[in-house]
């Protein structure tokens, strides 16, 4: 019996699984594009990266 991931990754090898994920895909892109959208996105990374031991503490404003 074949397992998930090679139902998955047979489905993205298919016609349709690539228009799927074409679809998918410029959406995203779409969305990044939104000014509100790219704030967030920014937002999110810089306390991602502030955890890992960047620089400074990546909470918030500075002054």
């Amino acid at each position: 019996m074949a397992s998930l991931f090679d139902k998955v990754v047979q489905f993205a090898n298919s016609p349709k699984g690539k228009q799927v994920i074409r679809q998918a895909t410029d959406k995203a892109q779409q969305l990044a594009k939104d000014p509100k959208n790219r704030a967030k996105i920014d937002d999110v990374r810089r306390r991602i990266q502030g955890g890992r031991g960047g620089s400074g503490t990546g909470t918030g404003p500075v002054g």
